[in-house]
């Protein structure tokens, strides 16, 4: 242990944020620190937050870091890219200073303006080096007309602009919401929830309520309990938006705000509050064995967020299934679609899904133009490989058991038995302990190796089967994606493996004129008429350079799967699907 891991053990740590110029996105913050006791002290701002596995590099959003204690100016050392060292010989206690830019909307970065606050913790707040285990409180002035704070963090007394968090791990896991939200909730059991509603709507609240305590009792009732006795939901809506964010007691949702009066969207959104609210066992307690405790200044490598995210990818349109709020239709059209993504994507024959999961931090969230060629999502695969085994084990026990079961007991035995994650070999022999049936050639052929999926022979135990629209069709493809530059003018976006394009060298970034002297105008339209192994030439500018490029037409090679019922039903079958489908 260091010295300064030692020293700042004793330390009393208090935050004051302001909103001064909110207009412009700023944050201002003002930390105190009492007890100091050692010459120096270096304050860290972490680099990457929980959940979202890059690099952010936060500290890039400060400026203006000043120290002082009483009157007299303390000197502040930068010493590498978020670590600011203080000179604190002969001083007792210090008050640091800074602004924080908070411009960049999402679910795990802060963003200020007049409307309101959204303070992204792990990328705000700086600690203590050693002292991640030290207690704050952090005070809240809110800018103007804010009346409000959304967050999971206890009130301190009765003000609830003022929060505590027992240690910075909680602290960096309980984003918090200031402003003039929506604010409504419900109880579930003994948990209490909140829903925070930023941006208007067109949500019915009293459904909302409804809806998502069904979904949240179906969780809970995967898992044997809810272990928060308060969560809440930070829902932040926009024109557009999309995606979530899991925390130990809460959660942060992007949705988009009309679309809670169409079928799909409020289905879409029912199915994000499934996934997130699912999370607060699988991966917040249910937890890879590298994620936590965690380091904040480096990577945190695992090949298991094929089971961290894949699983819950695969439970939470499934528990909306299971509520009877999502029709059995749609949930096996959502499949499909999981299906016709892990197909589409060439990168499926070449990346394991374990090696998704492990290089996360440089090509999940890194795409570029050819990820589609290299990867494959553990969101969407690992979701399959989840209904795969639960068919299996649900088929082997004729419906006694399923995968719920292996969620419960590895919950039970590595959370709250062992207190610790577990590891590749410990998730493996859980499942194995209720398949009943050694998983190697499993593991092999899906998670550690590239093999096709074998979707219907686990579809088939439920009596169903997956059916590709085009595997009759033969049709000539080019095998580009396009984007618009100006008006009837298209640049290439995307090239996909072993397609016509690839082979005969149409790269991204060429625009597209012409095909056998026809000027393009539609680009969905570019080879209507064409014939697989028609030979067309066609007119690209590359780097402002006019090039004809020869291309032979390959076969279409994309799929379309739609899942239907067999009628033979077997009672197996029949029993299999009532499990599995809640029917």
């Amino acid at each position: 242990m260091s010295f300064n891991s030692e020293a700042a053990g004793t330390l009393q740590i208090s935050y004051t944020v302001s909103f001064p110029e909110a207009q412009a996105h700023y944050a201002d913050i003002e930390m105190e620190i009492k007890g100091l006791a050692q010459p120096k002290l270096d304050l860290k701002l972490p680099v990457w937050t929980p959940g979202s596995y890059l690099v952010r590099e936060f500290s890039k959003n400060v400026e203006s870091f000043t120290a002082s204690s009483g009157s007299k100016t303390v000197s502040v050392t930068k010493t590498r890219k978020n670590v600011w060292q203080l000179n604190t010989q002969g001083i007792s206690s210090v008050k640091v200073k800074y602004r924080f830019y908070a411009f960049e909307i999402s679910v795990r970065t802060a963003f200020v303006d007049v409307t309101h606050a959204f303070l992204s913790t792990s990328g705000m707040f700086f600690y203590p080096e050693g002292g991640l285990n030290l207690s704050s409180t952090i005070k809240i002035k809110p800018y103007k007309n804010w009346n409000k704070v959304s967050t999971s963090l206890e009130m301190v007394g009765t003000d609830p602009f003022t929060v505590k968090a027992p240690n910075y791990d909680i602290l960096f896991d309980s984003p918090i919401e200031v402003g003039t939200q929506d604010v409504f909730g419900f109880t579930v059991g003994t948990t209490q929830y909140e829903v925070a509603m930023y941006g208007g709507g067109t949500y019915d609240k009293d459904r909302l309520k409804k809806d998502m305590a069904k979904i949240i009792e179906e969780e809970m009732a995967i898992f044997g309990e809810n272990p928060n006795k308060r969560y809440v939901f930070i829902v932040h809506n926009y024109a557009r938006g999309g995606g979530g964010l899991e925390h130990l007691s809460s959660t942060v949702l992007g949705a988009s705000r009309n679309a809670y009066s169409t079928e799909a969207g409020y289905e879409g959104f029912l199915g994000l509050v499934a996934h997130e609210h699912f999370h607060l066992w699988n991966v917040k307690r249910l937890r890879p064995i590298a994620l936590g405790p965690f380091d904040y200044d480096n990577e945190v490598y695992t090949s298991n967020l094929w089971i961290a995210e894949g699983f819950t990818a695969y439970y939470d349109n499934l528990t909306v299934r299971r509520t009877q709020l999502f029709p059995v239709e749609h949930y096996l059209g959502a499949l499909a679609g999981d299906f016709n993504t892990i197909d589409n994507t060439p990168g499926t024959k070449v990346q394991p899904l374990s090696q998704s999961s492990f290089d996360a931090w440089i090509k999940g969230y890194r795409p570029d133009e050819n990820s589609i060629n290299t990867g494959i999502s553990y969101y969407n695969k690992g979701a399959v490989v989840a209904m795969m085994m639960d068919l299996e084990i649900i088929n082997a026990t004729q419906g006694r058991q399923s995968l719920d079961d292996v969620m419960h007991y590895m919950y039970n035995e590595y959370y709250k038995v062992k207190k610790r994650g577990y590891t590749d070999a410990e998730f493996k022999a859980g499942v194995e302990k209720f398949a009943g049936k050694k998983m190697d050639d499993f593991y092999a052929k899906y998670i550690n190796g590239v093999n096709a999926m074998d979707y219907n022979k686990y579809l088939a135990y439920a009596g169903y089967r997956a059916f590709d629209e085009y595997a009759d069709m033969d049709l000539p493809d080019l095998g580009i994606r396009m984007l618009p530059v100006a008006p009837g003018r298209f640049k290439v976006s995307g090239v996909l493996r072993g397609t016509s394009a690839w082979v005969d060298g149409i790269n991204v970034n060429d625009e597209l004129v012409a095909i056998d002297g026809t000027p393009i105008t539609d680009p969905k339209n570019l080879i209507t008429g064409k014939q697989v192994g028609d030979k067309i030439q066609v007119a690209v500018i590359r780097d402002g350079l006019p090039l004809i490029l020869p291309v032979t037409l390959l076969k279409n090679t994309s799929v379309k799967y739609s899942i239907q019922s067999r009628t033979d039903l077997t009672p197996q079958q029949i029993a299999v699907r009532k499990k599995w489908l809640k029917i």
